[in-house]
């Protein structure tokens, strides 16, 4: 009887303990946001090639790798996608798909030039982008959270209070924009006629690309001293 007793006693008394556990403090809640601007550094283009027959996409695919090294395009930064043929087609074309990595310091207008060809089946944008995107990511959620932080600090210091322990931070994602189309190509899918368009002044250089915005969300709950 006695073990029963100490039992009882000890599950009252663990009940006591868990319910003070579970008062709540005195908190507020408040939302911290910050924005930041990149300039892209980097486009990915997807460009297609053809042929009439294996041979003759062969060597066009040779003469598309020897103008992209031509532009500063290196190996490493040429990826196959994909190869097609239309066995339905009279002709029976042939074509062929690649991506390539431009960095600032190509000639666009010159690379978009060269490739003004009529092997050159289409290009388009596949990606804009920064490459140290992951870095700027981090910092504006950092800001966000000392924006959260300051909010708390001057509302609370207008009712004679502190900011005591953080008790939730939650991180929201409002909006970031990786991919951004300039203003030069967003009507521009570039095929065999739409090429012609390298040739009457667009500009295709880095300057004429919108920036990559980036803005993120801190959600915080501070106690109260």
């Amino acid at each position: 009887m006695k073990l029963r007793h100490f039992l009882i006693i000890g599950l009252l008394t663990l009940g006591r303990f868990t319910q003070a556990q579970e008062i709540k403090r005195n908190a507020i809640e408040v939302t911290g946001v910050a924005e930041m601007e990149v300039e892209p550094d980097e486009i990915i283009f997807n460009v297609g090639i053809k042929g009439d027959n294996k041979n003759q996409l062969a060597d066009n695919e040779k003469s598309l790798f020897e103008t992209l090294k031509k532009n500063g395009v290196k190996n490493e930064d040429i990826k196959f996608q994909s190869m097609y043929q239309n066995i339905y087609s009279k002709t029976k074309i042939f074509t062929k798909s690649f991506q390539f990595k431009v960095s600032k310091t190509t000639d666009m207008g010159n690379l978009f030039e060269n490739l003004n060809q009529k092997w050159v089946n289409n290009i388009n944008i596949a990606e804009i982008k920064n490459t140290k995107i992951a870095d700027f990511r981090k910092t504006v959620k950092i800001n966000a959270l000392k924006a959260a932080k300051e909010k708390a600090d001057y509302l609370l210091e207008s009712i004679g209070k502190k900011v005591g322990t953080p008790l939730e931070i939650t991180e929201i994602e409002d909006y970031t924009s990786d991919m951004i189309l300039p203003k030069a190509y967003k009507s521009v899918r570039v095929s065999n006629v739409q090429m012609e368009a390298a040739d009457a002044g667009v500009d295709y250089s880095f300057d004429n690309i919108e920036n990559i915005k980036l803005k993120y969300s801190i959600k915080t709950k501070y106690e109260i001293l």
